[in-house]
């Protein structure tokens, strides 16, 4: 079972971030989209693992309180474009504090440095160098942590809420 932690976004965040998606085609900017339903703030990539109950025991142990998060920049790694987050010491601090959880019980997650970004577009191809895109303030008041798990379907990756903390 192949799982990751994550925020799923407010509509009005997905609004936005579809706009994104819209001003990079219209660019010229070409590639795999990420699907409106699917897109998200991962937290911790977990990758294949079978217990998905013993990551949410983790999880639920882990202090949550909710915070408020906005959209804020736009880049890309290689050729995946990204919108990015406004800077939140909460954001930062939970993920730290759930990462280490993870680690402490021996479940195993990606363990590069957490930079919050919603992936837009993977193997993108653009003519020009990085386009200009305008990434809305739109923000959302975060009040759950989903536990997901994702599935290779017939029409790319299906991603379904398994558990989630409030």
């Amino acid at each position: 079972m192949r799982l990751f932690l994550a925020i799923n976004l407010s509509d009005p965040m997905k609004d936005a971030l579809t706009e994104a998606q819209a001003a990079l085609r219209r660019q010229g900017v070409r590639g795999k989209e990420t699907t409106r339903e699917n897109l998200h703030l991962t937290l911790a990539f977990i990758g294949e693992y079978n217990d998905p109950d013993g990551v949410m025991d983790v999880v639920e142990a882990v202090p949550f309180h909710p915070f408020s998060l906005k959209l804020e920049g736009f880049g890309r790694f290689g050729n995946l474009y990204w919108a990015g987050t406004a800077p939140c010491e909460e954001l930062t601090a939970y993920v730290r504090r759930l990462r280490r959880a993870l680690g402490d019980n021996g479940i195993p997650f990606d363990r590069k440095g957490f930079s919050p970004h919603i992936t837009l577009l993977r193997k993108a191809v653009s003519r020009r160098g990085l386009p200009s895109v305008p990434i809305s303030g739109a923000g959302m008041e975060v009040t759950r942590v989903s536990l997901m798990r994702s599935d290779r379907g017939k029409n790319g990756m299906l991603y379904t809420e398994i558990g989630f903390v409030e």
